[in-house]
This record gives structure tokens, sequence and C-alpha cells, in this order.
């Protein structure tokens, strides 16, 4: 799997798993828990694999720095709001709100990425499927350590 199969399918699996919370009760406390942690570990795990391999590797390539820049500051922002869920209860105001916005940022980096970065990365030179296998290994890697 090339690099950006591998986060495009992370993205399409964290919006589904969005997705189920949104379809929850306002009663489903446990679920809304279970759900809102696999939704941080998932997040915190894609995070870490484009800050640590993907975004070095392709920021000289797409001479673009701001978008990266961008997308650094956009996971600044997403890992505060996830230690805030991960803080909190099912049952304390603002818990839903803050997994909504949560989804709502992380949606329009997602957009960004794959409506911008993505098709730049695919015109420049970087190796797709080598750099998929290395962050395939870091996946597993990182997979592991949190479970």
């Amino acid at each position: 799997m090339n690099a950006i199969s591998l986060l495009m399918k992370d993205h399409k699996d964290v919006k589904a798993l969005f997705a189920q919370y949104e379809g929850l009760s306002d009663r489903s406390f446990a679920t809304k828990k279970k759900l809102a942690e696999q939704i941080c570990h998932e997040l915190t795990v894609h995070t870490q694999l484009e800050e640590e391999i993907f975004y070095p590797a392709v920021r000289r390539p797409i001479h673009d720095g701001d978008l990266m820049d961008e997308a650094v500051v956009e996971h600044a922002s997403a890992k505060e709001l996830i230690a805030q869920i991960l803080a909190m209860d099912p049952t304390e105001d603002l818990y839903d709100a803050k997994v909504t916005v949560l989804s709502e940022q992380i949606e329009h980096h997602v957009k960004e990425e794959e409506g911008d970065m993505f098709p730049k990365v695919r015109k420049s030179a970087v190796d797709l499927d080598a750099l998929g296998e290395q962050m395939a290994a870091r996946k597993e890697q990182l997979a592991g350590a949190k479970a």
C-alpha cells in the first residue's frame, strides 16, 4: 500500500467512527466513551505517522511550506482536543461538543490533504510505495504500543 492510500484509508476509517458516534443516543455513555477513545487513538497514531514520516518526506518535494505548516498547526489543535476528550467523562458538559468540533476539524484537515497536498505529492518524485512500507511498519509499532 502506498503512503497516500494508507493515509486515505485512515481518513475513511475515522470518518466512519465519527459517523457512528453521531448516530448514538444522548444516553449511550459507555458506547460514546469507547468510540471516542477509539477515534482519539486512531487520530493519535495517524498524526504521529504524518509528522514523523510523511510530512518530512514530502515537505521539500512539493514546494509548499505554508501548506505543510498549516497541517502541523491543525495537528496541534486536534491533539489538544484529543487530550481534553480523553480526560473527560461522556456525562460531562461539552463532551459531545468537543467530539463534534474534533470531527469538523479533522474533516477540514482531510479535505486539505486529499484536495491539495496529496495531488502535489503524487506529482513529485517521492517514492510512495517505499514511504508506504515505512509508514505501515511504524503504524504497526504504534498500534502495538498503545494497545
